[in-house]
């Protein structure tokens, strides 16, 4: 993958595998497979036969114990709607932060969107985005563990004077605390007109081992196993003071569990989701 992130290339997959679903989808992503290597583009293609898909999410679900797949599908649409309802209200700059292989900016219209990531990940997802939609998102090249975020959105054309909307995706439990600390306390710093971040995380029950959840340890393995060990968690009692402390309010926080009784259950979609993997909505 070219230096890119493995986990990245694999939120990709669950993405493009969704949107292979002939009903009781929960969005469309069609440039997913596009963020593919050719062997998950081939998984992808085969799994359009329904029975196929069956046997491929069952195989997923059943390999990588607490729900990868379904939580990254789940998780997705919560935020999807977060976003939409913030634009609604009145954003009007779409930040992608670690963005990964995420294509919201091709689904979701926003006056100005920027995607910020490491570079490595980012010159990947440069080369297979269709050249006729490049223009619908600015490039801001950052490594989160060693670069100011600020600096660098406000020269990309960050108006801090404008509302925004900030989707911080699967990234705080693959950094340090004092990375996570100077990010928001940077996006604090620039939402100053008012915004709002939608941030996923993993409890800290998860990482020490004390939660007793099911499939934490293989799902953990697993992204370490892939050269993406998780670091970092928030115990979500804290989290509201946390974020208080930074000048941030939070406004929600979820499981995908949560997120899954929503979405999936509606459909009798019986899918296994993680409920130490968390998605909350912080307002500045």
């Amino acid at each position: 993958m070219d230096g890119s992130s493995r986990s990245a290339e694999h939120v990709a997959l669950f993405r493009a595998l969704e949107t292979s679903r002939r009903r009781d989808r929960l969005f469309s992503d069609r440039l997913a497979t596009r963020m593919l290597s050719p062997r998950y583009r081939a998984v992808v293609a085969a799994s359009r036969l329904p029975p196929v898909h069956r046997w491929i999410e069952r195989y997923i679900d059943t390999r990588y114990a607490g729900g990868p797949r379904a939580s990254a599908v789940v998780r997705t649409r919560l935020i999807d709607d977060l976003v939409r309802a913030a634009l609604d209200g009145g954003a009007r700059q779409l930040v992608l932060l670690g963005a990964g292989f995420d294509n919201r900016v091709h689904r979701i219209a926003a006056p100005v969107a920027f995607e910020v990531d490491h570079p490595a990940t980012q010159a990947t997802k440069r080369r297979r985005v269709p050249a006729a939609l490049a223009g619908r998102a600015r490039f801001v090249p950052v490594d989160l563990a060693a670069d100011a975020l600020g600096p660098a959105l406000l020269a990309a054309g960050f108006d801090p004077a404008a509302p925004a909307v900030v989707v911080w995706e699967g990234v705080t439990n693959y950094l340090t605390a004092e990375a996570v600390d100077a990010t928001l306390r940077a996006l604090a710093a620039l939402l100053e007109a008012g915004g709002r971040i939608v941030f996923t995380y993993v409890d800290r029950a998860a990482l020490d081992g004390i939660g007793g959840f099911a499939g934490v340890a293989e799902w953990h393995d697993a992204v370490r196993r892939g050269g993406e060990p998780w670091t970092f968690g928030f115990d979500p009692a804290e989290l509201p003071g946390y974020l208080a402390e930074r000048g941030l309010r939070l406004a929600e926080d979820v499981t995908t569990r949560d997120a899954a009784a929503r979405y999936l259950a509606p459909l009798g979609r019986d899918e296994p989701t993680a409920a130490f993997y968390r998605v909350a909505v912080a307002d500045a």
